[in-house]
């Protein structure tokens, strides 16, 4: 029973955080109905409603949201037991939902992984990959790769790496285009723009050479908002793209791209690894951000040392 009302508890908690059963139940990887059953059985015990029902969203009663702060110290409490109990990281068990952007699945985290499941067996990844920014609360995200900077001051934030980009186009286009000598150059080339989802913000490259600096500015040719997708249209040869080295590197290496410019350099990304705030991490969480943390810093393409 005593293992059944912790399980009820974990439920309940994460149904507050996320505000839905549906997502709950995602997030702790099992039935709607299996949490459905643990708040009727927790509500049956405490002899009190916890939670308030709509069709929009479900939210905390008032006897709810003083339970969910005792419960939420509980687990926490529960999980730096156990993790101070797990000394070898070969004990570290259970799913670990991340999220991260395409270019650092694709270009670093994928091809290393098999690593780090012959060193973590016992640990599942869901792994989710794009440019968005999530809301790692209401979407039951353990932790992220996060680039640029981090503007909610709830998480917890830790730097990790940089991105670095370059000027880039397919040798068809830079065949039949003006020649580019000078960033001043590009004003008469057809540049194409990045836009990051959610923000809906265009990125400004700024490339770098001493104490000279260029900001590009002009209005792209064409816009896109997936990394994908973006640098394909590089590869198709429609006009120059600005995209992490990392993504371009292999490119280079077939001649499918050329650099532009590569004299100058650009501003890379800072990248975070950040989770929500609790007093602690679980021993699989922390498995998988120790180790993401020093893959990017021990990869040239990605560590922020220089």
């Amino acid at each position: 029973m005593a293992f059944d009302r912790l399980e009820a508890m974990r439920a309940f908690c994460r149904i507050v955080e996320v505000g839905s059963f549906t997502r709950a139940a995602e997030a702790l990887n099992v039935a709607k109905t299996t949490i459905s059953g643990q708040i009727q059985g927790l509500e049956s015990l405490l002899g009190v409603k916890l939670l308030h029902r709509t069709t929009r969203r479900v939210t905390p009663t008032t006897d709810g949201a003083a339970y969910y702060e005792r419960a939420r110290a509980v687990l926490d409490d529960l999980d730096e037991l156990e993790a101070s109990v797990a000394q070898s990281r070969s004990v570290a068990r259970g799913r670990v939902r991340v999220e991260m952007p395409s270019a650092v699945a694709t270009c670093l985290v994928i091809p290393s992984l098999p690593e780090f499941t012959e060193q973590h067996p016992q640990i599942q990844l869901d792994i989710g990959c794009s440019e968005r920014v999530v809301d790692l609360v209401q979407e039951g995200i353990d932790c992220a790769f996060r680039g640029g900077l981090v503007a909610d001051q709830d998480l917890v934030c830790r730097p990790v790496g940089l991105m670095r980009f370059c000027l880039c186009a397919s040798p068809v286009y830079l065949m039949n285009a003006a020649r580019i000598l000078k960033p001043d150059d590009l004003l008469h080339q057809r540049y194409l723009g990045f836009t990051f989802p959610g923000s809906g913000k265009q990125m400004i490259p700024i490339l770098r050479r001493g104490d000279d600096s260029f900001r590009i500015e002009q209005m792209p040719a064409m816009q896109f908002n997936s990394g994908g997708a973006y640098i394909a249209a590089g590869l198709a040869g429609l006009g120059i793209v600005s995209v992490p080295r990392a993504e371009a590197s292999p490119h280079f290496q077939s001649e499918t791209l050329v650099e532009v410019l590569p004299d100058w350099e650009m501003d890379g990304m800072p990248i975070s690894l950040v989770y929500p705030p609790t007093r602690h991490l679980s021993a699989r969480v922390r498995a998988f951000a120790e180790w993401g943390a020093a893959l990017m810093a021990n990869d040239p393409l990605w560590t922020t040392k220089r």
